[in-house]
């Protein structure tokens, strides 16, 4: 028997938000429909994305002309973390008691509960989504890390399930049989309310580690261009120096290694596409779960030295330590007489 047409409505029609739409239009199984609708504060990207088959809405008011109480309507909400709380409060007044908000966007897990708690006081329910996938999302699918009350998250499976990359996407774990878990899929309940957020905030101070683990390698490599000098026992110094491609460098770690990711893949393309990287300047901005898992874990009491020094080196990528290097070259010529050094 197929599902009730499900009422699906996409908030912030931006990379993510239009992308996932199309991703649930060419994905969604006729034995579990869904009826979608768009909305954005710009009228034309709303004009754009609704002329690929969807409806396209004036005003979140029109969201009141969809309710019903058999088929209680889906607001995914896709918003900056800074605007995503006056956007669930604008989206709620025009939804019936039984209708389910999602935040899929980068909201602090705590702001989640605060949300949820807000929202059940009208009956509306509150679903929090990670989701990571970026730009390719529409191609590979979405990785969601969902929280929420579980009754509410299972009815948005078929949607869960369209925007995944599917058990295909990965080999299976050794061990694992049966039916595949939702997790095989692409897509997890976490727990309550926030957990999916939770879930996800770790995930990205662990993607900020990773990615300056590989930034502070590659650097090596580029240092040994100019030749690296060590020390002898005589006093004397020997030098290594190596024209390394860092082309066939990540092309290679790509095949059979151990820090093989999809990560270094990304980098392989940047190589190929820029060989020397002229195209950017090194000013690494971070947003806001890089803070969040690092202010947790000291709430947590529990170390987390990589996920901290990598966020602390994206700060001084903007050269928020140039004040503190200056005060550090004074008191070395006050107390040394040393001569600063010279940028090369």
């Amino acid at each position: 028997m197929s599902q009730q047409e499900l009422q699906f409505t996409m908030v912030g029609l931006g990379r993510m938000g239009a992308n996932i739409v199309r991703r649930i239009s060419s994905h969604i199984d006729s034995a579990n429909p869904v009826k979608i609708s768009v909305f954005d504060v710009n009228p034309e990207t709303v004009k754009s994305v609704a002329s690929e088959g969807h409806t396209g809405l004036s005003s979140l008011a029109d969201l009141a002309q969809q309710n019903s109480d058999s088929n209680p309507q889906i607001v995914w909400v896709m918003v900056p973390a800074e605007v995503t709380k006056q956007t669930i409060q604008a989206v709620a007044q025009h939804l019936a008691p039984g209708s389910t908000i999602i935040d899929g966007g980068n909201t602090f897990y705590r702001d989640d509960i605060a949300n949820a708690a807000w929202l059940a006081t009208k009956g509306i329910n509150f679903v929090d989504v990670g989701t990571s996938g970026g730009v390719y999302g529409l191609e590979r699918g979405y990785s969601l890390m969902i929280g929420g009350d579980i009754t509410v998250v299972e009815r948005l499976n078929p949607i869960f399930t369209a925007l995944a990359p599917g058990f295909a996407a990965a080999e299976r774990t050794p061990g694992r049989e049966g039916a595949p878990a939702n997790s095989e899929l692409g897509f997890y309940h976490c727990g309550p309310v926030g957990a999916g957020h939770f879930v996800k905030m770790v995930h990205n101070g662990i993607e900020y580690g990773a990615m300056a683990a590989y930034a502070e390698g590659l650097n090596i490599f580029k240092a040994a261009e100019n030749g690296i000098k060590h020390p002898t026992s005589v006093g004397d110094y020997n030098e290594t120096k190596y024209d390394l491609d860092m082309r066939e460098i990540t092309e290679v770690w790509r095949r059979g290694s151990v820090v093989a990711s999809w990560l270094l893949d990304l980098t392989a393309i940047a190589y190929q596409e820029d060989p020397e990287l002229d195209g950017y300047e090194g000013s690494v901005s971070d947003s806001g779960e890089g803070r969040w898992t690092v202010a947790t874990a000291i709430d947590a009491g529990v170390p987390a030295n990589v996920l901290s020094a990598s966020l602390m080196g994206r700060f001084s990528s903007r050269g928020n330590d140039l004040y503190a290097n200056k005060v550090l070259s004074a008191m070395r010529k006050k107390f040394g007489g040393h001569i600063e050094a010279k940028k090369k």
